[in-house]
């Protein structure tokens, strides 16, 4: 199963002594270098792009690449076109910044890495703009650091519920207590826990009203309250839920072969895997906001992290103009409703996303309702990026492997909190 893009063991690279900030593309029409456009003459421009299989599968990639040549005549453009998900992107920029794609697509909680390692370029001029004027600040926010721009987004990168209607209906959905108690068959789970390395666990602890660096995720000295009394209540809950026979576990079975024959009520998950569930399931697929639960005796709705997937540019890149003015095209308005056409990724782009086509959609509805009601901003820094995602991601292993238990739960807790402590 896919999961979503989550860095389990990011790096914290040293700082490039130079990175090229900000990046400002020139207008094509009046070239720097002699002849070019005025003359008649071409530039030869050589363009690596990074981007995930489903843009090469669907053909928008290379639909994108040839209507940005048939606007730059200017240009004579060699293209490198490789798979490399958002999900890896981090890592694959970072082994060899100077050989790396000079536009590349990423997930935003990899931008604190990008950014220490002078990776990738700060946006300017028409692009930065461009992102500022035509997508919504909040999604805005998960590619700025420090009051700068690096990235364009182009959809939302958050998760909601499937659900299969022939084991619940909507009435069923609204709690997780009451997706546990249906009465269904002996060898059909319940629900499906998969916590995608902490990203999707997070939204136990946030939910119950838990953070790390605070509420906003950039106060350090907070630190994390997760072993707190009802931080203990969460985990606690997750060890009842985790052991569940009528929980599916991932890494034990699929989504994908539980959903053939009608064997998983519901689980979490993004508009990527959309069309591998309907194909599966067809009419039977539902969707929803993710559901509340009550690990106190109190209802909470669970928060999943929001961020956003987006276009970056490196900061090394022997083609700065051309690469910066294609980044910015194809995360045009334009472009991501291609993009939404050929590949259901809803478009972060303000017009884009309130055009009559994406709100007649359910599965942009669910979305939208996702972000704006169930969802928390992620924390984009360089601690939580190097420190959460292998902490965290240990909590459920180590639930299942039986290493955390009830009577040592708060231990481990304290554990957590000390090893995200800010030195």
């Amino acid at each position: 199963m896919h999961l979503l893009p989550r860095e389990e063991n990011p790096r914290s690279p040293a700082r490039a002594e130079n990175p090229r900030s900000p990046a400002r593309e020139e207008n094509p029409r009046r070239k720097s270098h002699q002849g070019g456009a005025a003359s008649g003459e071409t530039q030869d421009v050589s363009l690596k792009v990074w981007c995930p299989q489903n843009q090469i599968d669907t053909g928008a990639m290379e639909q994108m690449q040839k209507a940005f040549e048939a606007e730059h005549p200017e240009y004579k453009i060699t293209w490198t076109t490789e798979v490399v998900g958002e999900d890896k992107c981090q890592d694959e920029v970072l082994k060899d910044v100077g050989n790396a794609a000079d536009v590349f697509l990423f997930a935003s909680d990899q931008l604190p890495q990008l950014v220490d390692a002078g990776a990738i370029a700060q946006l300017g001029g028409e692009t930065e703009a461009m992102v500022k004027n035509e997508i919504a600040e909040s999604v805005v926010d998960t590619v700025t650091q420090d009051g700068k721009v690096y990235g364009i987004p182009f959809t939302h990168n958050t998760f909601f519920m499937y659900y299969d209607k022939t084991l619940l209906d909507e009435s069923d959905i609204t709690s997780l207590e009451k997706i546990m108690a249906k009465e269904t068959a002996e060898d059909v789970y319940n629900f499906y826990f998969e916590s995608a390395g902490g990203w999707k666990l997070g939204c136990y602890y946030y939910g119950a009203g838990c953070s790390i660096f605070g509420p906003e995720g950039n106060d350090l000295a907070a630190g994390v309250d997760w072993n707190s009394a009802t931080g203990l209540a969460v985990t606690n809950y997750l060890i009842d839920l985790i052991n569940n026979p009528k929980c599916a576990y991932d890494g034990e079975i699929t989504v994908s072969e539980l959903i053939e024959s009608h064997r998983l009520g519901a689980w979490f998950d993004g508009s990527w895997n959309y069309e591998l569930y309907h194909t599966a399931l067809g009419d039977d697929l539902g969707m929803a906001v993710i559901p509340t639960f009550n690990p106190d005796g109190n209802d909470y709705q669970l928060l999943g992290f929001y961020g956003s997937k987006a276009i970056g540019v490196n900061a090394q890149s022997k083609n700065m103009v051309a690469a910066v003015q294609f980044a910015g095209f194809i995360g045009n308005e334009a472009n991501q409703i291609l993009r939404y056409e050929l590949s259901q990724q809803v478009p972060a782009n303000k017009a884009a996303g309130s055009s009559e086509k994406v709100m007649a959609d359910p599965l942009a509805t669910v979305l939208v309702n996702e972000s704006n009601n169930a969802s928390v901003a992620q924390p984009s820094n360089s601690v939580f990026s190097a420190r959460y995602w292998s902490y965290a991601g240990a909590i459920p292993t180590e639930i299942r492997s039986g290493e955390i238990t009830k009577d040592n739960a708060q231990e481990k807790l304290d554990a957590f909190v000390a090893a995200m402590i800010a030195e």
